[in-house]
């Protein structure tokens, strides 16, 4: 069973209802740390600002847990702010801890170009990856956002794009996969990334 995380801060049926139509029926919608504790990977998406986030994930009982879960080796996916809430601190109209399963920095885009980013943007692979399995390089994904994960190690960005600066589109660490973009707003390549990683979590 993949748990998509609810803590009110995602959108969480286009998020299952991708992971349906990528052919992956066990995709499950919950706020229950009972059921994030015993599924076989997890999901973690999120739409706004990242204080918020952080703080209704304590509340919902999910930040140490989803730690302990990674720590455990389950594979974990994060969309968009989801992705941003790994690094170890975000300057998002402040300053505030992230779960520190990627080591960095949220910042936000460079002045001078529009903010947020909204609409398709190519993708450049550096590295394989399970998680492009399938996937051209150089492929189209769906991004809005305003902030990106700036990484302390490199090596860990499995997919590059640019909006004024090249930025992290994609990271792999160990069990953990990060997206920026909407995978379930990317067509058909965008439903391969979720197959693929459903296929992670199976092993």
């Amino acid at each position: 069973m993949i748990a998509i995380i609810d803590y009110g801060m995602g959108n969480l049926r286009s998020v299952q209802k991708g992971f349906e139509h990528a052919g992956v029926r066990d995709a499950v919608v919950t706020a229950d740390p009972r059921e994030v504790a015993r599924a076989d990977a997890l999901v973690l998406p999120g739409v706004g600002a990242f204080r918020d986030a952080a703080s209704n994930l304590r509340a919902a009982g999910m930040w140490d847990l989803v730690r302990e879960r990674v720590a455990a080796g389950v594979p974990l996916l994060g969309i968009c702010l989801g992705m941003q809430l790994f690094v170890d601190t975000s300057f998002e109209d402040g300053e505030w801890e992230g779960l520190g399963l990627v080591h960095g920095t949220c910042e936000r885009l460079p002045a001078g170009v529009k903010v947020p980013h909204i609409g398709w943007n190519t993708v450049e692979q550096p590295r394989p990856s399970r998680l492009f399995a399938g996937v051209p390089d150089g492929t189209a994904f769906y991004f809005v956002h305003s902030y990106r994960v700036v990484p302390k190690d490199e090596s860990c960005i499995i997919g590059r794009a640019e909006h004024g600066v090249p930025f992290a589109a994609a990271v792999e660490s160990g069990s953990v996969f990060g997206v920026q973009f909407h995978p379930e707003k990317s067509s058909e390549m965008g439903l391969r990334v979720l197959a693929n990683f459903a296929a992670c979590a199976k092993g």
